[in-house]
């Protein structure tokens, strides 16, 4: 008996061991994604504009594609929310501002953009592969799951929208604030190093 634990232990290690490999190739190329995200947002909607077209060819799997628009508007949810949510809860950590007095804090989210991204590719693709499996096709009349995630959107938006508005917080930045010199500064400095 002790025979038998101690081969079936030695044969998992391999196995073990290659997934472990597997594993840290595949965080590190993901890491390596980290600063393109203009590339990472055109794979993920290679992907979604593949699953749609499985969808639309094979005519099935509206529950799915339902399923996975509520789970992406859950996390569009996250990523437009701050980490601290004024209405919930109260932290010594950095807060949005609620008077025009109050001290400017950076907008932190609470899904941030790089785990929103890999959350909605995920999505794709495990309901692509959902698309080989016949069970996953149930019958529904898909216009009405569009028209009950049109009106999901609109009322979570508006909610979403109404809370930005009371706390004051935009959850995008334009970019960077650039500053330039005075040219009274910049023509006073040139002259003194005559």
């Amino acid at each position: 008996m002790a025979g038998v634990g101690g081969n079936g232990a030695s044969a998992a290690a391999p196995l073990n061991q290659w997934r472990h490999d597997g594993w840290k190739l595949f965080q590190y190329y993901l890491d390596k994604t980290t600063p393109h995200a203009v590339y990472r947002w055109i794979g993920t909607f290679v992907v979604a504009s593949l699953y749609a077209l499985r969808v639309f060819y094979i005519e099935g799997f509206y529950i799915i594609t339902y399923g996975v628009g509520i789970y992406i508007l859950n996390l569009l949810i996250g990523f437009l929310s701050p980490l601290v949510d004024p209405e919930l809860e109260h932290s010594d950590g950095p807060i949005l501002p609620t008077t025009d007095s109050d001290e400017f804090k950076p907008f932190i989210r609470r899904l941030p953009e790089f785990k929103f991204w890999y959350s909605i590719t995920k999505a794709f693709c495990v309901a692509f592969v959902m698309t080989f499996f016949s069970m996953f096709d149930v019958p529904v009349f898909w216009p009405i799951l569009l028209c009950y995630w049109i009106v999901l959107f609109i009322l979570t938006m508006k909610r979403q929208i109404v809370h930005m508005i009371k706390y004051r917080y935009i959850p995008f930045s334009i970019g960077k604030q650039k500053y330039s010199r005075k040219k009274s500064s910049a023509s006073s400095s040139g002259s003194r190093a005559d």
